[in-house]
C-alpha cells in the first residue's frame, strides 16, 4: 500500500470515528479519531519527502 493509500485510509477511519464522537457520543471514538489524526500527521511528512526527492530528481 502506497503511502497516499494509507493517507486516504487513515482520513475514512477520522471520519467515521469522529463521526461516531460528535453524532453519537461515544467517547471511545474520539481516541480513535485522535490516534487516525496522529498518523496522518506522520504520513504527510512522509509524502512531503517522496514527492520532494521525485521533484529533485528531475
Amino acid at each position: 500500500m502506497s503511502v497516499h493509500e494509507q493517507i486516504v485510509a487513515q482520513f475514512e477511519a477520522y471520519v467515521a470515528e469522529n463521526q461516531k464522537f460528535t453524532e453519537k457520543g461515544v467517547k471511545a471514538s474520539a481516541a480513535r479519531a485522535r490516534k487516525a489524526l496522529g498518523e496522518l500527521g506522520k504520513l504527510a511528512k512522509e509524502r512531503r519527502k517522496e514527492i520532494q526527492d521525485e521533484k529533485n530528481v528531475e
